[in-house]
């Protein structure tokens, strides 16, 4: 298994070229059936972990949740990308703390989300939320060995305009993140709009259902494609229309579309 300095330093490198797709396993053999199918990187899941722990997003302890990055990150032999939520603090200094924690686990990059998680103000404030990412850069660069940062600005799937959500990316970028993430981007305008508003830097775009394909969004300047949440949803989509079925009708027809005990074996055993 490559050393977790060489896992940082190929993520590193991954970011500054091309364009790669980091899926986002929520448990191990979800992670090793995706480094098993051959992508470069892997990135957790708070919602697919959250759902397979019986919780929704955003109610993993924080204690849980490095548990989690700890394990998925022994597991494969690919770079970890942690979705560290808001880094489950709201001063810059908890935020600080809790990213060196995150990076003892051995991610090889997390994100941190300007997410408040008030229901009266959702977002934090501009000059707070550079100060968070700012506190995480520097407890990245106390830790020493290289990890990515990532801010995420969530103004998108708050309603807000395009604009304000750029600016804010911006404003991520001078505090020092490695890439940026404003999920919620949809269309070939707004993705390209985005592209050269953090430029040099990378871009990260949230592909959730049908859209642009990964050669369309490389083409669009896009570095970097993750899923969020979406292939557990696509596992659960699965479970549930079998069970439903065996409830609800006494039938098993569902379960003859399963994956085979073979094909898993042959890729959690390769």
């Amino acid at each position: 298994m490559p050393t977790l300095d060489e896992k940082r330093a190929a993520f590193r490198r991954l970011h500054e070229t091309g364009c790669f797709v980091i899926p986002n396993p929520w448990d191990v053999g979800s992670a090793r059936m995706l480094q098993a199918l051959g992508f470069p990187a892997i990135a957790s899941t708070s919602s697919g972990m959250a759902w397979s722990s019986g919780l929704i997003d955003n109610e993993v302890p924080l204690e849980d949740a490095l548990e989690h990055l700890a394990v998925l990150a022994a597991a494969t032999d690919v770079p970890l990308n942690a979705d560290f939520e808001n880094g489950y603090a709201d001063a810059p200094q908890d935020v600080a703390a809790n990213v060196g924690r995150a990076l003892s686990t051995g991610v090889a990059g997390l994100s941190i989300e300007d997410m408040s998680h008030d229901p009266g103000k959702p977002l934090y404030e501009t000059a707070l939320a550079v100060e968070r990412v700012k506190a995480a850069r520097a407890a990245v660069d106390a830790d020493g060995t290289g990890a990515v940062l990532v801010a995420r600005a969530e103004g998108l799937l708050q309603g807000q305009p395009l604009a304000p959500t750029l600016d804010r990316l911006a404003a991520f970028a001078d505090a020092g993140a490695d890439c940026l993430y404003a999920p919620g981007l949809k269309t070939a305008q707004d993705i390209e709009t985005a592209v050269r508003a953090v430029a040099p830097l990378p871009l990260n775009v949230l592909m959730g259902g049908p859209g642009l394909s990964v050669a369309q969004l490389a083409d669009l300047g896009v570095r970097r494609i993750s899923v969020g949440g979406a292939l557990a949803r696509a596992a659960w989509a699965g479970f549930l229309t079998a069970a439903r079925e065996i409830a609800d009708e006494g039938r098993f027809d569902a379960l003859g579309r399963a994956a085979t005990s073979a094909e898993l074996k042959a890729l959690l055993k390769p």
